[in-house]
């Protein structure tokens, strides 16, 4: 009887390694071997000069040496993580709040299926169609400054994106609007998987919705948090489409909106497959590393209380 069930287990086992085959094949061949292919040119001294090309040839840890060296790859990195930080902040506040609305049987908030669409519709919509239509808003002729003008705001059109935090915040501000609808859902459901019980002990010991909501709601929705945080660092890490439309691919003022990824695109844009190869390789590292931290911090966090 034991060696018929374990046949049987055996052949149900079967079929679940079968459907993951497709998930392997597509990981190995779009994301296994260009990640190996990417790691083997940073070694590689690989350049176009003109019309001649340099290389491949092999020097080693010589492209690590000259990014780690270069001043701007920090001013880079500030300048995403600045961004990253101003569109984060918003996001995870007003997620909370719109998902505990949502959530609140007690609100009985009407329509909420349409609020709850329309605060996810901007996640749908293509990035560069979002920073098109901030590029012309916020143009100087266009409707912002004429709008402001004319209520007598202002005496002459200001330049948005010729001022670098004006620029920065509006950077952050598309980012927060087309992301915040979908931590917004995470949140509520997290929210829901909340056993009741607990809420309606904490009713009957008096607690005050505001006790409730940081001594139960958000300590249990830690896993979540921790998730939303290290998927948004990731993405902002990853900020390239927004900034890059909104600029013209500059970075300017100053370059002070220049993300690490528009970085990496002018490295692969001048055909510098080994310093476009180390670059892609340290910022691996740099998510790495900074992910791992919210993790800990997050963890000692939770143990803490």
């Amino acid at each position: 009887m034991v060696t018929k069930s374990k046949s049987k287990i055996g052949r149900y086992n079967k079929w679940g390694y079968i459907f993951l085959i497709p998930f392997f094949v597509v990981f190995i061949m779009f994301q296994l071997i260009p990640l190996v292919f990417t790691v083997y040119n940073s070694f590689f001294e690989n350049y176009m000069s003109g019309l001649v090309q340099i290389g491949p040839n092999f020097v080693g840890l010589k492209n690590y040496q000259e990014l780690l060296s270069n001043k701007d790859l920090i001013k880079y990195f500030n300048n995403t993580m600045i961004m990253w930080v101003m569109g984060f902040i918003p996001q995870i506040v007003f997620s909370l709040l719109f998902a505990a609305w949502f959530t609140n049987p007690s609100l009985r908030i009407k329509g909420q299926r349409f609020f709850k669409t329309v605060i996810y519709l901007p996640n749908l919509i293509m990035a560069a169609a979002f920073s098109m239509l901030f590029f012309t808003l916020f143009s100087r002729v266009g409707p912002i400054n004429n709008l402001l003008m004319s209520l007598g705001i202002l005496h002459k059109p200001y330049l948005f994106l010729s001022n670098v935090w004006s620029t920065r915040t509006l950077i952050a501000f598309m980012n927060f609007i087309m992301w915040f609808g979908n931590t917004t859902i995470l949140l509520m459901a997290g929210m829901l998987g909340i056993p009741k019980d607990l809420y309606e002990a904490a009713e009957v010991d008096g607690a005050t919705p505001t006790q409730i909501f940081f001594k139960i709601t958000l300590p249990l929705l830690k896993p979540i948090f921790v998730y939303v945080m290290i998927t948004s660092l990731i993405g902002g890490l990853q900020m390239y489409d927004v900034p890059q439309i909104l600029t013209d691919g500059t970075g300017d003022p100053m370059r002070s909106s220049m993300t690490l990824i528009m970085y990496l695109n002018r490295h692969l844009y001048s055909k510098n497959f080994g310093l476009a190869g180390a670059l892609s390789v340290l910022l691996l590292v740099i998510t790495a590393i900074l992910s791992l931290i919210v993790f800990r911090v997050m963890d000692f966090k939770s143990e803490t209380k």
